[in-house]
């Protein structure tokens, strides 16, 4: 069984920073893309940032300059740095994952989320 597991929401105010964390575990044999995912209430769920395995990434236009995403490929875990938060960043934020867990099996996993609230 794999399950991701995110931390590190909270409440800040605009101009602050935040810093995500999401853990794979499980039967894991490798991880292809992780990225992050965020949903405003309202709002259908939208690409944050994306981060391959091998080590490209990819931003919404909306965080460019603004939020970067990492990994560390041996303990399974992907990292989304926040900055210059804005009021329209306030989101419940979702880990994603296309993860082997076999070499026939891949599956895409998604993480239970953690509330990002950012006031003015």
């Amino acid at each position: 069984q794999v399950q991701l597991v995110e931390s590190g929401g909270g409440l800040v105010q605009a101009g602050s920073s935040l810093r995500l964390s999401c853990a794979a575990s499980g039967n894991i044999f490798s991880i292809n893309t992780m990225a992050w995912y965020r949903q405003a209430p309202g709002k259908q769920r939208e690409v944050v940032a994306t981060s391959t395995s091998g080590g490209s990434t990819d931003y919404a236009d909306s965080v460019k300059g603004r939020f970067t995403i990492s990994r560390d490929n041996a303990e399974n875990t992907v990292w989304l740095q926040m900055n210059s938060l804005k009021p329209e960043d306030t989101a419940v934020y979702y880990c994603n994952a296309d993860i082997r867990t076999s070499i026939v099996s891949t599956r895409n996993y998604w993480g239970k989320g953690t509330l990002v609230t950012v006031s003015s």
